[in-house]
């Protein structure tokens, strides 16, 4: 991935930025902590893969904002895309992808956001796992590797090439064939008593048979009692009829009495309503004459309501015009204003363009130094394409020669196996010599837990002293804000004087003289956050190196037994018998190859070989560091061509303001004359006067106008007695006829009353004539009920037989189908079982860790060789000889490891050994080669290196070896970004991204 340009809108701390990647081949990503550098970063994975740090989408965006959005260019394997995401603050995100065709960007988004991201990984072959642990080195883990256990190494390598999955296939598999054993096992317990119940089948026909023979007698006898209760049923269904008419008919005698009594109630009530309106009909003539008396002040009302209304509107206008002069006056004075702060922006600009354009001198310098670095990179490209062959041939030539070593190597170390293989026979103490060996063991593993305790003591103690260094600086930093802001309180008066000489100043003096205190002011207290930063990461770390000392201490307790013990137990192994002859040839054999390893008598064509080669790289005299420096230097100066551009444009935009400026001066003064002028003699003001005039010829009184309306009020209840006396006129007739109709509705509720009197008697008589036959109903009933319950007995028997029989018929089909399922399923748990070991880590894990292992000791060696000037050499075991047993085969039985051997001109030797230098290039080529590996895999070219190792934690020492790596690679990438918030190290990159925090954001500056 190769990025082209990055533009961000509303993005974390960022309100608007653009960066162009164009032309930026090594370049340093710089600011203080907390100014917006891994934004840049969180917002290329966020557009690409939508993940970020922040915990919920919504967090991205720049608050008070209600949208982000982020636009990506890059290229990625030849081929140009550009990504666009975006999010409206509560609602779903959107995502465009397109791929650049014949010069032109065409859409290929799918049908959702999720469809688009599947898409542009299949596009990338690059998901956002396997782009952190490949492009992006973090800071803290170039060392990781090589310090943990060699069983740890293959567990992490295995992460990074997320093997996890096949562990996740693998207790699936497990828990499959858990799952079919244990079913298995249920169906075989389930057959047995499947086959004791289908015995029982015969004995079930022939109890079906008797109680059929039972139902069919019952149901006969049940069916002659069903006809008898019939007939008694029906006759004492009429009389019960006879009854209930004879009931209703006394309830309708009741409800007439009832409504002749509520009828009673109803007269008394209209004759007391027909006594009220009388009263109001014989008042007509005063109520007549105070509604007239309202009419007349209600008309004088309504008049002084008009002439209110005309105040109301006058007054209204004149606000209008004066609210309408006011604006006026305001645009005015706030062009006046824009005016001044225009001519104000030009001359600050002029100040800064004179700043730029006294640096011609130092420019024109750096355009000679760019000149001369440029001819010497020329020559030394020449020279590299001669030694480039040369060097690569004497890499294949130590390969070969390293190879022939290690055999005799390897087969030295199996002598020496054999050798104490002899021993332990003839000396007859096995245990004694396992002991031993397993002490020794131990031994050296504290052994090396005490160097490496005393090396956290050492960091600690170092820390320690760092963060006191840092504690005090801050402390005199604080000092001088707090004097800062005194000198500032003290500038905030009009007449306040120069805090150093003590003079008056005027207003433009106060001003800079402000300004400046306020600059270092910002200047320092940034220097204060960048030291809070840098305190608060030494307490991480001391806090980890404390425990990691407790840790040390804590397991390094039993070193003086074991030390005790071990020495007993050799100084018995000294006085055993000497070995026999076969111990003394291969003693022989031993020597024989160690004289050949010191004399260096093997592949003697291949060193010869190699001796020529190295007298022809010394006579042409190339350097690989000599030559990225050069390349270094040559971007170094590049800054030399902006800023002569940049000269050019500041000429053009000083004689540019000098145009303008003459032309704002008179624009100002032609606005203070428009505005006086509107204040006096305009046409709005001479309309205000006018109104003024109309109110006061109006005459409009208010105390007048509410000595009316009170007199009104009091005069209001006159028209609800006037309303009341039409009501009352037109409801009297209206009461009279209902009066009448009541009345005839009472008379004819008691007439109808004496006719129901008469069927009431008539209904007594025929009542008695019945006799009741329900006691012989009931005694019937109850003798068909108990012979209905012994049926439904008998019948539920039956019942229970023929689904007794109906099981058994599906415990037929069931027991032939569990049959048949035992079989699937003892067929799925020999599959699946072998399938668990497949996927383990002894199976498809363990073989690809060992057919990756060769390509990551070739890239990291490769890699090496460019840091080291070929002088190290990286060699990855996986399995190494035990440590000796109880017999032959358990002490030749080999160890699964994951060891990492370190030679040189000297040797091989452990890492642990080798300078601080030397260990990080190792740990640098090694985390390269990975991130290449991860890249690989995935289908993708690693063409752009994120290094974020933490300048801030390192020394000058480390910063300088990282800065030297970063150049003897950088032939390999497209680009390569570094982040650091140490202003010191800035010049050391060819291209600067400075990012700055201001009150509108985070800004970005590309510099050179």
């Amino acid at each position: 991935m190769i990025p082209l340009q990055l533009t961000l809108k509303n993005f974390l701390s960022y309100r608007e930025a653009t960066l162009d990647f164009r032309g930026l081949h090594t370049a340093c990503i710089c600011g203080a902590n907390g100014a917006g550098k891994s934004s840049l970063l969180e917002a290329i994975t966020w557009t690409i893969w939508g993940q970020s740090r922040a915990v919920s989408d919504d967090d991205v965006i720049h608050a008070g904002a209600d949208y982000v959005r982020v636009d990506f260019q890059f290229i990625s394997n030849h081929q140009a895309y550009r990504i666009i995401r975006s999010r409206h603050r509560g609602r779903s995100s959107s995502l465009e992808f397109q791929i650049e065709s014949e010069g032109k960007l065409r859409s290929v988004t799918a049908k959702g956001v999720r469809a688009t991201q599947e898409q542009i990984i299949t596009y990338l072959k690059l998901d956002y796992d396997t782009f952190v642990n490949s492009a992006y080195l973090r800071q803290g883990r170039a060392d990781e590797f090589m310090l943990r256990r060699p069983t740890d190494r293959k567990q992490i390598l295995a992460d990074l090439l997320k093997l996890d999955q096949y562990e996740i296939l693998a207790a699936r598999a497990k828990d499959l064939s858990k799952q079919y054993k244990g079913q298995g096992d249920q169906l075989e317990l389930s057959l047995e008593p499947l086959k004791q119940q289908l015995a029982r089948r015969l004995e079930i026909d022939a109890q079906k048979v008797d109680l059929v023979e039972q139902l069919q007698q019952l149901q006969l006898a049940q069916d002659q009692d069903k006809a008898i209760l019939q007939q008694l049923q029906a006759r004492e269904h009429q009389r019960q009829n006879w009854y209930q008419q004879y009931t209703w008919q006394q309830s309708q005698y009741q409800s007439l009495e009832r409504d002749c009594d509520r009828l009673n109630p109803e007269i008394l009530e209209l004759n007391q309503q027909l006594s009220h309106l009388q009263t109001f009909i014989e008042r007509e003539t005063e109520i007549t004459t105070r509604y007239q008396t309202l009419q007349q002040l209600q008309a004088e009302e309504k008049n002084l309501s008009a002439k209110f209304q005309a105040y109301q509107d006058a007054q209204q206008q004149r606000q209008q015009l004066e609210q309408q002069l006011l604006k006026k006056t305001n645009e005015l004075q706030l062009r006046l204003r824009q005016t001044q702060t225009q001519l104000e922006t030009l001359e600050q600009q002029e100040k800064e363009l004179h700043q730029i354009l006294n640096r011609s001198e130092e420019v024109k310098h750096a355009l000679e130094q760019l000149r001369s670095c440029r001819q010497r990179l020329h020559e030394l490209d020449k020279l590299q394409h001669k030694v480039a062959p040369l060097l690569q041939r004497r890499y294949a030539l130590q390969t070969d020669i390293e190879r022939a070593k290690a055999t005799r190597i390897a087969k030295l170390e199996q002598l020496c196996h054999t050798q104490k293989q002899y021993s332990e026979k003839i000396a007859k103490i096995p245990q004694m010599r396992q002991d031993v060996l397993a002490l020794d063991d131990q031994i050296q593993n504290l052994e090396n837990k005490q160097n490496y305790q005393k090396r956290v003591e050492e960091k600690g103690q170092e820390r320690k002293g760092f963060k006191e260094r840092l504690k005090e600086h801050k402390r005199i930093c604080e000092e001088q804000i707090g004097d800062l802001n005194q000198k500032l309180k003290l500038l905030e008066s009009p007449e306040a004087s120069c805090p150093l000489c003590k003079q008056n100043l005027d207003d433009h003096h106060r001003h800079q003289v402000i300004d400046k205190t306020q600059r270092q002011q910002q200047t320092i207290q940034e220097e204060i956050w960048m030291l809070s930063e840098q305190m608060s990461v030494c307490e991480r770390e001391l806090q980890i190196l404390r425990e990691e000392y407790t840790q040390l201490k804590k397991e390094l307790s039993p070193y003086n037994t074991l030390q005790q013990k071990f020495g007993q137990l050799e100084a018995q192994l000294e006085a055993m018998s000497e070995v026999n002859s076969k111990l003394r040839l291969v003693k022989t054999d031993i020597e024989e190859i160690e004289r050949s390893l010191a004399t260096g008598n093997y592949a003697i064509e291949l060193q010869s070989e190699l001796n020529f080669l190295n007298q022809e790289l010394q006579t042409l005299n190339y350097d690989e560091q000599t030559h990225a420096l050069v390349r270094g230097e040559v971007e170094r100066w590049r800054w030399a061509e902006i800023k002569q551009a940049k000269l050019e444009d500041a000429k053009r935009k000083q004689a540019e303001i000098a145009q303008k400026k003459p032309k704002l001066l008179e624009l100002i003064r032609q606005l203070n004359q428009e505005i006086k002028q509107l204040q006096q003699n305009s046409d709005l003001q001479q309309k205000i006067d006018r109104y003024t005039y109309y109110l006061q010829e109006l005459g409009y009184q208010s105390s007048h106008h509410q000595q009316l309306l009170s007199s009104l009020r009091e005069a209001q209840s006159w028209q609800l007695s006037y309303q009341e006396l039409q009501q009352a006129k037109q409801q009297y007739p209206r009461l009279q006829q209902r009066l009448a109709t009541v009345q005839a509705r009472r008379q004819d509720k008691i007439n109808e009353r004496q006719t129901i009197k008469q069927q009431l008697d008539s209904l007594s008589v025929q009542m008695e004539i019945m006799t009741d036959k329900s006691q012989d109903i009931l005694e019937l009933e109850e003798k068909i009920l108990n012979r209905r319950q012994k049926l439904d007995y008998l019948l539920a028997q039956k019942g229970q037989i023929e689904q007794s029989l109906s099981q058994l018929a599906d415990l037929q089909k069931q027991y032939d189908e569990n049959c048949r399922k035992l079989q699937d399923v003892r067929r799925q748990f020999r599959i699946y079982k072998e399938l668990t070991q497949a996927f383990g880590k002894n199976g498809i894990q363990a073989l690809m860790i060992e057919n990756i292992l060769p390509q990551l000791e070739a890239q990291t060696n490769q890699i090496l060789a460019r840091l080291t000037s070929n002088q190290l050499h990286i060699q990855f075991v996986t399995q190494r000889p035990g440590r000796g047993g109880s017999s032959k085969r358990n002490a030749s039985k080999l160890i699964d490891t994951l060891d990492i051997l370190i030679a040189d001109a000297r040797g091989t030797r452990s890492y642990e050994t080798y300078s601080g230098g030397e260990a990080f290039r190792i740990n640098f080529s090694i985390r390269l080669a990975l991130a290449k590996l991860l890249a690989q895999r995935s289908g993708a070219s690693l063409q752009m290196l994120i290094v974020d190792e933490g300048f801030g934690t390192q020394d000058s020492e480390g910063c300088e070896r990282l800065i030297a790596a970063i150049n003897a690679i950088a032939s390999d990438f497209a680009c390569i970004l570094t982040v650091t918030h140490m202003p010191q190290f800035k010049e050391a990159f060819a291209h600067r991204i400075e990012v700055r925090k201001t009150n509108y954001g985070s800004q970005l500056m590309l510099a050179s």
